[in-house]
């Protein structure tokens, strides 16, 4: 394969290529073994030039094998494109845009995916062909030629749409303004893919907005309200998506066509094809957020409510019908486990991290229905219940089983308006609870699991009557439902009603107390009879029953059956197991409610936190001599629960702390620059460690206030504010322990915290709350220093100040404000008018 100027393949690498791919498209072959050969030939520096001379000229080869060199051509070229020659560069490209007009769609489209990869990589700049290939074969007649270009630029406007919309040198204008008159003619053609690419392209500028679509608005929407009846669902889908993103981008632009825009959201929001719909129904969510008038949207409600509930109701090919018929006994597959994502420990009002639990849940057209009918709700209140209550009555009435679905969907739709429509329904809600208690009960799964839900959604009120005897029975009745349902043998079911009780855990709190035993006998039963998946949702039904009853958890009756099967599992789970990730977190809950009550199992839970920080540091090493791989989320849940431990314990975790090596480990975690979840965790955890035992941090005291320091002093504050927040919480902390041992770095923490109170507006806002409290907590143990200073603070700290609650910890800064002004006295009165 040697390389020469005017480059030509050789047979018998030609030849051994395309018997490798031909293998490799086998299901039959041994795939490590193709790859071995694979990765052998990429080591000749021409070997791309064979995959694209395959691609684009191997005629007398299955189309099959010339899509499979383009896939493995593209991938090699994102890393491989810069560092080759510019002779092979030229040589790919120029064999690539021929591929554009080639006969068969396949090659076309794998063509226009590796051209789309070398735009992301140089851009169109130095490929001026690439723009006059695209550019002649739009204006072509030859449809392969169309299609194959329109199916590259519309990959090049998803991928990477600002290239086409940047000055490029050599051209007057700037791509997209030569582009986009074309793409306005395709909405016209008589070829349903080229209307669909076209339409596709062009929404992708919606959001960027170049100047050039500005000023073809009218056009555009022109273009859209033909296009808007087209025969395709694919290209109705695309004018439904327009829609939806220009009224969120700019609603102005549709306000003159506004009614006839909702009138027809409103049909297609009917459409028989499911897609087109569910495109449709994002709509209202996206009008109300786009704070339009209401007026416009208000007359249509009676039209607009039905078509939500209708929709609401189960369509026939929903994969939770099929899901709904898992009998608890079926072990749950690999894939039925969805990615957990641990929280780091975070001292604040406010966590910075956003989490969605329905991250891995498949959108659909009932979904997103409700979530409209919740979103309306929340809008336009109590208006709603005229026209909602007599369909969802009507739907609750029928009895027989073929309506089920429909029982299920008004149910759904209770619970979807709980929160909006609160002040309508409360008159009813003893009569609405009471109808739905029975339905815990149904024969269908699906209609068990809903009613779990609906349930959660009005425990406030649920909880609310338990003063008083008839709301007492009925918050009971709930209380038994749920129960009863957590034991249910359908893992769906399951799964609600763990949800739904965690729920009324949070809202209940202490209330739940007398029936501590009860509910700790069912969670148990269920943690010994669960599959893996719901298994996850019993550790978090615990936690957060540990979190709302406290202290009241620490009975010996109560201990007797919640931990025995905990342990049990502990042991069971080797340290590198990730199913100990929900326990370690159970466990963190239940030692803070427990308090001093956790220290007789306090050793072992300790020392093997311990274990799992030192086994995964040296896998991040050195993964042969740990015997694992690294994984940070171990050190993260092992952190955090030894926070926990330091919380519920208090003093008593000292003599623990003290046979440890936890300082050393701890110093390692918050140095680790690769991971700002571990060092966030790690810096809770030396505040917590501060509060309780700061003596056995003393060695190293130096080191904690520096490294701490520096999260505060960062050009990426915003991306690491919750590391930040926790370093600044733990620097207080050790302050008002060690006293004037911090002044080594007053001044430089003084210098970090001084911009962030100033520049509060653009930041978190318990970062804010704990910067105020740690420099008053400096103040207060160093004010010789801190009083120097305070005309450049002083405003804008008694403002952060002045927002925070009253507690021990904004009395500290209180106490910081007092020295200083002694000092100030003192010495001058020169900031009198400042105070």
């Amino acid at each position: 394969m040697a390389a020469t100027s005017s480059w030509q393949p050789q047979e018998e690498g030609f030849n051994s290529i395309c018997a490798l791919l031909q293998h490799q498209i086998s299901p039959s072959s041994d795939k490590s073994q193709i790859w071995q050969q694979l990765q052998h030939f990429s080591h000749f520096p021409d070997f791309n030039n064979y995959l694209v001379f395959i691609l684009a000229r191997a005629e007398g080869q299955s189309v099959e094998v010339r899509q499979a060199a383009g896939l493995l051509l593209k991938n090699n070229l994102r890393t491989a494109f810069n560092s080759m020659t510019p002779a092979y560069q030229l040589y790919i490209k120029s064999e690539l845009l021929p591929c554009l007009g080639a006969a068969d769609r396949h090659i076309r489209s794998t063509a226009g995916t590796i051209i789309t990869v070398l735009v992301q990589l140089g851009g169109v700049s130095g490929w001026p062909e690439l723009l006059q290939a695209l550019a002649n074969c739009l204006e072509s007649n030859d449809l392969n030629h169309m299609e194959g270009a329109m199916d590259a630029l519309s990959k090049i406007c998803e991928d990477v749409p600002q290239v086409l919309d940047s000055d490029v040198p050599g051209l007057v204008e700037r791509p997209i303004n030569l582009f986009l008159p074309k793409l306005f003619q395709f909405f016209q053609s008589p070829h349903t893919s080229l209307r669909k690419l076209s339409l596709g392209s062009v929404n992708q500028y919606i959001m960027l907005m170049p100047a050039a679509l500005f000023a073809s608005m009218d056009q555009y929407l022109q273009g859209l309200f033909v296009l808007a009846h087209d025969s395709a669902a694919e290209v109705r889908k695309l004018v439904c998506a327009a829609f939806v993103q220009l009224i969120e981008v700019n609603p102005s632009f549709l306000e003159p066509h506004l009614r006839n825009v909702i009138e027809y959201m409103l049909q297609v929001n009917k459409d028989s094809d499911d897609e087109v719909a569910l495109e449709a129904c994002e709509f209202w969510s996206a009008y109300c957020d786009a704070q339009l008038p209401l007026e416009n949207l208000r007359e249509f409600l009676p039209r607009l409510i039905p078509v939500l509930l209708s929709n609401m109701a189960y369509a026939e090919d929903d994969e939770s019908l099929a899901e709904a018929e898992e009998d608890e006994s079926l072990p749950d597959r690999d894939q039925d486990l969805k990615p957990r994502f641990h929280s780091s420990r975070f001292h604040g009002s406010d966590n910075a991290e956003d989490d969605d639990d329905d991250i891995v849940n498949i959108w659909n057209l009932r979904k997103c229905s409700a979530a409209g009918l919740d979103v309306l709700s929340n809008v336009f209140g109590d208006e709603i219940l005229p026209t909602m209550m007599p369909i969802v009555q009507a739907k609750l009435s029928t009895t027989d089983d073929e309506t089920w679905k429909e029982r299920e969907a008004a149910v759904l739709a209770l619970g979807a308006v709980a929160e909006g429509c609160i002040t309508g329904l409360y008159p009813h809600l003893s009569e609405i609870v009471a109808f739905i208690i029975p339905l815990l009960d149904d024969k269908f799964p699906l209609i068990r699991s809903i009613s779990c839900w609906t349930l959660s959604r009005f425990s406030r009120f649920v909880v609310q009557g338990i003063d008083h005897q008839k709301g007492c029975e009925q918050f009971d009745k709930v209380l038994r439902g749920l129960l009863r349902r957590i034991l249910d043998t359908n893992k769906r079911v399951q799964e609600a009603a763990c949800s739904a009780f965690a729920t009324l855990e949070e809202e209940a709190a202490e209330k739940l107390a007398p029936h501590l035993e009860i509910i700790l006998q069912h969670l148990m039963c269920a943690f010994g009879k669960y599959q893996r998946r719901n298994l996850r949702i019993v550790y978090d039904a615990i936690a957060t029953l540990a979190d709302a009853v406290g202290e009241k958890l620490n009975q010996p009756t109560h201990l007797d059956i919640l931990m025995p099967p905990l342990i049990a599992k502990w042991q069971q789970l080797s340290n590198s197991d990730k199913d100990i990730f929900p326990l370690l977190e159970c466990f963190t809950s239940i030692a803070q409610a427990l308090g001093p009550g956790f220290s007789q199992f306090a050793e072992p839970v300790f020392q093997r936190c311990i274990n799992i920080i030192q086994t995964q540091q040296l896998a991040k090493i050195d993964p042969a001599s740990a015997g694992v791989q690294y994984d940070k989320e171990f050190i993260v849940c092992s952190l955090d629960l030894l926070s926990g431990l330091a919380e519920g314990l208090g003093s008593g975790i000292e003599s623990l702390v003290a046979q440890s090596s936890l300082r050393d480990l701890l110093l390692q975690c918050c140095m680790d620059d690769d991971a700002p979840d571990v060092r966030q965790s790690a810096f809770a955890l030396l505040g917590d460690l501060a509060r309780v035992c700061p003596v056995h941090l003393h060695p190293r005291l130096s080191d904690f206030l520096n490294v701490a320091a520096k999260q505060l002093n960062t050009s990426k504050l915003k991306e690491t504010v919750s590391v930040a927040n926790n370093a600044c919480w733990a620097i207080g902390e050790l302050a008002v322990k060690v006293h004037q041992e911090v002044s080594p770095i007053v001044m430089t923490v003084i210098s970090c915290l001084v911009p962030i109170l100033q520049h509060a507006e653009e930041l978190n806002k318990s970062l804010i709350e704990n910067s105020a409290i740690t420099l008053g907590r400096l103040a207060w143990v160093c004010p010789e220093i801190v009083s120097l200073h305070m005309e450049h603070f002083m405003q804008s700290w008694c403002t952060a100040l002045s927002m925070i609650r009253d507690d021990i910890e904004k009395e500290d800064a209180f106490r910081g404000l007092c020295a200083m002004v002694c000092i100030c006295f003192n010495t001058s009165i020169r900031f009198r008018s400042t105070i």
